[in-house]
């Protein structure tokens, strides 16, 4: 009787240490962890959350974690605003034409600018399903398809062309599916957003050489951090920015200034 009592009990102990095996290994491989969240606070605006989506656009999600948090955004601008389109910050030159170096992302970086290659699809990334709906936040690049006809790997260092400038949509917007970035969207804050792309600015005329659509008072991002839940999403991976105005001057002689745009 008392091996038999004994037998049960060594029965017992083993099936609830399979059962705690095998519940562990469902937790890991069916766990998911929290997605990473900003929080952005404009002056005079209020706060916006935004879920970041690292299973969509791991690098760009990570080169923004990086930039965020080492307080690159704070003080930085909304340079660009259009209703019913997008707003657009990131820059530290405030105007669209800024790029970040290295040492803006880690500590020991070099003034070298840098660039981070486009997770879309007509770039050859297929992963990234998300699309440029309101509340949507996407990485502004520069577009030199323009020059494609001189040189067709312009077209790809356009692609490849965003760093630290990004845009939030404000209105749906089909036509840049496939072509920029996007990899987080407003869950809260959507009257902010609203208020932001709706401030004065110093001109809506199309045709003006200089102010299209910036604010007459660009609104101010005060603090802009990510919670990353304890996850760490490493460095992202870098490569050097091409330089546009250093090719026309060697072409023509002249200057442009492409960065950090998107199209309307």
């Amino acid at each position: 009787m008392k091996k038999n009592i004994i037998t049960i009990v060594v029965l017992i102990i083993i099936l609830a240490l399979i059962g705690t095996l095998c519940y562990g290994y469902y937790k890991k491989f069916t766990f998911k962890p929290q997605n990473p969240v900003a929080t952005m606070e404009v002056e005079g605006f209020g706060t916006m959350k935004i879920e970041l989506y690292p299973d969509e656009a791991p690098n760009t999600v990570a080169n923004f974690i990086a930039l965020a948090n080492r307080g690159f955004y704070d003080g930085l601008t909304f340079h660009r605003t259009i209703p019913d389109f997008m707003i657009q910050g990131g820059d530290k030159e405030g105007n669209g034409t800024g790029t970040p170096k290295l040492s803006d992302l880690k500590d020991g970086g070099s003034d070298e600018k840098y660039s981070i290659k486009g997770e879309f699809l007509a770039n050859g990334y297929t992963k990234n399903t998300l699309k440029h709906e309101k509340g949507v936040i996407s990485m502004a690049r520069s577009d030199y398809s323009a020059y494609a006809s001189m040189d067709p790997e312009l077209v790809e260092k356009g692609y490849n062309s965003a760093g630290s400038q990004f845009f939030i949509m404000t209105k749906d917007n089909t036509s840049l599916n496939g072509s920029y970035a996007p990899f987080g969207k407003v869950t809260e804050g959507l009257d902010v957003l609203d208020k932001i792309a709706n401030v004065e600015v110093v001109t809506r005329d199309e045709n003006a050489q200089e102010g299209l659509d910036k604010p007459v008072n660009p609104p101010v991002i005060k603090s802009l951090k990510v919670d990353t839940f304890g996850i760490d999403y490493g460095e992202p991976e870098t490569e050097k920015a091409f330089d546009m105005n250093e090719w026309m001057q060697q072409l023509y002689g002249g200057a442009t200034t492409t960065t950090g745009t998107t199209e309307e």
